[in-house]
């Protein structure tokens, strides 16, 4: 075989790693989309417009002015939303005025965890009332047992006589609280970490 074969032959042959990239670059995965502050509503419009699939988990927020009281509903990961997409059309969301960027590491995109995206749909349909909350990664480690957050872990937290979950989102460092009862978790593991 000569040189020039060599090579033709060498450009000609798939490496495992173009195969992976290639099953990612095709297949729509859900990834987190960041954006200008104050603009997830407007990108989520500009999103269903251009017929791309996207969640924009919001909760309800009671405001008070002195006259009046408003109830808002505001984004539950405040300059972020979620698509889901192939990352080969990826160009349909960076272009949307108010989108930065897809959340990722290195400068590719990162994919979400199908099960996280779907979980939180369901615990939102389910009317668990989830409120934002600081992003932690200290505490008491829960796993949940039962309902819609079967599975999922999370830190426990204590409020207002009542208990709450912190559930996180870690590639955009987001979390949101929600209730709990106290016979749906059970120890993630023996470890408490220091709050």
């Amino acid at each position: 075989m000569r040189h020039n074969e060599l090579i033709t032959t060498l450009h000609r042959t798939p490496r495992l790693g173009d195969l992976a990239l290639r099953s990612e670059y095709l297949e729509p995965r859900w990834y987190a989309a960041y954006t200008s502050a104050n603009h997830e509503k407007r990108v989520a419009l500009q999103l269903g417009q251009r017929s791309v699939e996207h969640f924009l988990p919001v909760y309800e927020s009671v405001r008070r002015w002195k006259d009046r009281q408003m109830t808002l509903s505001l984004p539950l990961f405040p300059g972020y939303l979620f698509v889901r997409l192939a990352l080969r059309d990826r160009l349909q969301v960076l272009q949307v005025p108010g989108v930065a960027r897809l959340v990722g590491f290195h400068g590719a995109a990162t994919p979400l965890p199908d099960e996280e995206i779907e979980s939180l749909r369901r615990a939102l349909a389910d009317g668990l009332r989830p409120e934002p909350h600081p992003y932690l990664n200290t505490g008491h480690r829960v796993r949940i047992t039962t309902g819609p957050l079967a599975g999922h872990e999370g830190i426990l937290k204590r409020r207002k006589g009542g208990l709450r979950i912190v559930l996180s989102i870690e590639l955009i460092e987001r979390s949101i609280s929600v209730e709990i009862d106290a016979s749906s978790v059970i120890p993630a593991r023996e470890t408490k970490f220091e709050t």
